[in-house]
């Protein structure tokens, strides 16, 4: 990240910038090679060091990391993804700043919640004390969360901002079966256990609902073992408008 930074301020130097002409334009063979040396001195196949593996792994370890797939398919360079909302689309811009965010939250982890949702606000409305925002994420799922008028003034909510929506994982209630729950959970998302890890106290589970997103819940360890959730079952996730924190950056 450090080496990144010295770049993009060396390159923020336009005398310096004029002064590179085609210092870059290198032989992709010859980058291609350099990688397949590199890997076969650390002890594996080449093949599994070239520069197209390594992408592919890169993007992988971004959506476990729970990156909106449309972000991780601009930085592949795919075209653009079809949204599953007719409500509200994302420009190439705003994708690219999701992103930017993205990276810099990855290197700072200044945040506990492991739920992240990165979306535009669609609309809110203001209440005497109290206002409910309405968000849609890139994968085109709806998260309502209910703040404060003074928070709604302090983070400068209006439709059509970015936002950042987190949940904690034990605000996440778990739900077996494949029909929508009747509750007052005014966000609710369908999805399979993916991976369980028992502890002596809790238990984590990820359940991945559309869109490659994984959501974590943690229950106790008692009333995990009342429930029986098993990997591979289909759950829903479920959290209160409340249980929702907006950040912006």
């Amino acid at each position: 990240m450090s080496i990144s930074r010295e770049i993009e301020a060396a390159l923020a130097d336009s005398a310096f910038r004029d002064s590179l002409q085609n210092l870059f334009d290198v032989d992709p063979g010859f980058v291609r090679r350099k990688f397949y040396e590199r890997t076969e001195a650390c002890g594996f196949n080449k093949r599994l060091g070239g520069p197209e593996m390594i992408r592919k792994a890169r993007a992988v370890e971004l959506m476990r990391c729970n990156m909106p797939l449309p972000a991780v398919q601009a930085i592949l360079g795919h075209s653009t993804p079809n949204l599953t909302t007719s409500y509200v689309s994302f420009s190439t811009d705003e994708i690219h700043q999701v992103t930017k965010l993205f990276m810099e939250r990855e290197s700072s982890h200044k945040t506990s919640a492991r739920n992240t949702f990165f979306g535009k606000v669609k609309e809110f409305q203001r209440g005497d004390i109290q206002s409910r925002v309405e968000i849609i994420t890139l994968s085109g799922h709806s998260v309502t969360t209910v703040i404060t008028n003074e928070s709604l003034e302090r983070l400068g909510v209006h439709e059509g901002r970015l936002i950042t929506a987190e949940v904690k994982a034990p605000w996440i209630i778990l739900h077996r079966g494949d029909e929508e729950p009747a509750c007052s959970a005014e966000n609710r998302f369908n999805g399979v256990i993916e991976r369980k890890v028992e502890g002596e106290i809790n238990t984590e589970y990820t359940v991945t609902i559309p869109g490659a997103i994984a959501l974590c819940a943690i229950v106790s360890t008692k009333h995990m073992q009342d429930l029986d959730f098993e990997v591979g079952e289909r759950v829903w996730a479920l959290f209160n408008s409340n249980s929702v924190v907006l950040r912006v950056d």
